[in-house]
């Protein structure tokens, strides 16, 4: 088994087992609160992250770790290989008891993510993927649609913020749909359900660096709202937008997005 095949069985297992747990966890009850900004945490995020870093780096003692319940450390940056983990993307979601709630772990080597799974609990949904192997969804191969025209494509955006007046050319009428995991939005479009996922704020690497692998593998382009790749475990954990796509559909959108000026951070 190739070092990428066993690191993927690995947080395969990790994630099933964390979806379990945040099951039982909400079953349970859960205590809530926010965090410095305003977004919401709960005890299930807490425990998910506590079993998830002892059982990878248990498992992988010389990796790094990054995660959003974690407080970042450089030490990080020093180690070829990290886990990237969201221990629940959609904290809103899984409260609330809907199901776009899902939990992404990815391992990452030399800046670019090798193995990665998605896992939708609530949905019975696993999607898998390693570098250069192909990506699935309950085992089964999935591939990012072939649309090739923007008119009419199915895109998980807000559909505000692409339908106002500040664009020099307009979009076509396309149908848009919300979820609330942004790493479950871009499973969607790796496995062809939708076209594209389009957010031009800023993202988490957590909540992006396995749906990127899985997307990429499934034939989608991954980039940022200017065209630029994405590189990995850097000093800061952030990525400057989100454009995930159908291939064909990935240059039309760039060249509408690209004269939008990078967010400050």
């Amino acid at each position: 088994m190739s070092d990428y095949a066993s690191d993927l069985a690995l947080i395969r297992d990790a994630a099933l087992a964390a979806g379990e747990l945040a099951l039982a966890e909400r079953e349970a009850g859960l205590k809530t609160w926010s965090k410095t900004g305003g977004s919401p945490v709960t005890s299930a995020d807490m425990a998910v992250d506590r079993v998830l870093k002892d059982v990878l780096l248990s498992a992988r003692p010389d990796y790094g770790w990054l995660s959003e319940e974690t407080e970042d450390s450089a030490e990080r940056l020093a180690r070829r290989r990290i886990f990237v983990v969201d221990p629940i993307d959609g904290t809103v979601a899984y409260m609330k008891g809907k199901p776009w709630w899902c939990i992404p772990i990815a391992v990452v080597e030399d800046g670019r993510p090798v193995a990665a799974v998605i896992h939708a609990p609530a949905l019975n949904e696993t999607f898998c993927a390693t570098l250069g192997g192909g990506a699935t969804l309950n085992g089964q191969p999935i591939s990012a649609s072939d649309t090739d025209d923007l008119d009419d494509a199915s895109v998980l955006a807000d559909a505000r913020l692409m339908e106002g007046p500040h664009w020099d050319e307009p979009w076509p009428p396309m149908r848009y749909e919300k979820r609330n995991a942004i790493a479950y939005r871009m499973a969607l479009v790796a496995a062809g359900a939708f076209d594209a996922a389009i957010a031009l704020t800023p993202k988490w690497d957590w909540d992006i660096c396995a749906g990127a692998l899985i997307a990429e593998e499934a034939g989608a382009v991954v980039s940022d709202h200017h065209g630029q790749p994405w590189r990995f475990n850097q000093a800061d954990p952030r990525q400057n937008s989100l454009i995930c796509s159908a291939p064909a559909l990935h240059p039309l959108i760039v060249g509408r997005t690209a004269p939008i000026p990078l967010a400050p951070r």
